[in-house]
């Protein structure tokens, strides 16, 4: 069985590292990959920091190792170093401690799958992402404390959180390096919306201008007549 987890010890010290993608396949209805998780997490005790930096994957093997984490007795430190994308996102939520790297980043957005029938599964593939998503929001609003229609608004927009930004917002708590790596962020944080990016460069397309009263539309007016009616 190849894993996408290595735990190890440094400096006395538990670590767990979640490298790439969560999981090639999903862990719906397999208990054979999450006890081997489970199995190497309860192989040590003491507090264990995770170091995170994935885009994220399956959902469910999202949940299995949020709850796993949750349930950890030792104190859990989530570190992300580069990018929590994603099912990602919902794993860095079970830390006690959430820190991020200056140059780390967050992205949350709604849950996504490939359906293939007609119509009344193209329905209940809507309604199972409906429910998948009031699931994911729970685990940010646990650790936020936001509201759940600015989260969903968040997910929607399919948002990018620098480091200040997710502080701000709760996502996370302190800054990695920094002197006080739990400050609160005092500079203006930056929130990148790919929804809201998009719109942005569509509004500054030039609109289509009334050239009524042009030389060129009447010229090209006249001409038009001269064949219509010859």
């Amino acid at each position: 069985m190849r894993h996408f987890w290595n735990f190890t010890v440094q400096n006395n010290e538990r670590v767990l590292r979640l490298d790439g993608a969560i999981s090639d396949e999903t862990w719906w209805g397999d208990e054979v990959t999450p006890a081997a998780f489970r199995a190497d997490l309860e192989s040590g005790t003491g507090d264990i920091t995770v170091w995170l930096n994935s885009p994220g994957g399956d959902v469910f093997a999202a949940a299995r190792i949020y709850n796993m984490l949750k349930e950890y007795a030792g104190k859990v430190t989530v570190k992300i170093d580069g990018l929590a994308a994603s099912a990602a996102s919902v794993i860095a939520m079970a830390g006690d401690e959430i820190l991020m790297s200056p140059v780390s980043y967050m992205v949350i957005h709604n849950p996504a799958t490939v359906a293939i029938g007609d119509s009344d599964e193209m329905l209940r593939a809507k309604e199972m992402l409906d429910e998948l998503k009031e699931g994911i929001i729970n685990a940010y609003e646990l650790k936020t404390g936001l509201p759940r229609t600015e989260i969903s608004r968040l997910m929607n927009e399919e948002s990018c959180f620098n480091v200040k930004k997710a502080v701000d917002l709760g996502f996370a708590d302190g800054i990695l390096y920094s002197e006080n790596s739990t400050v609160t962020a005092t500079l203006n944080p930056v929130i990148f919306s790919r929804v809201l990016a998009t719109n942005s460069l569509i509004n500054k397309i030039p609109k289509t201008q009334k050239v009524q009263n042009s030389t060129k539309f009447k010229t090209l007016e006249s001409r038009i007549n001269k064949l219509k009616y010859r």
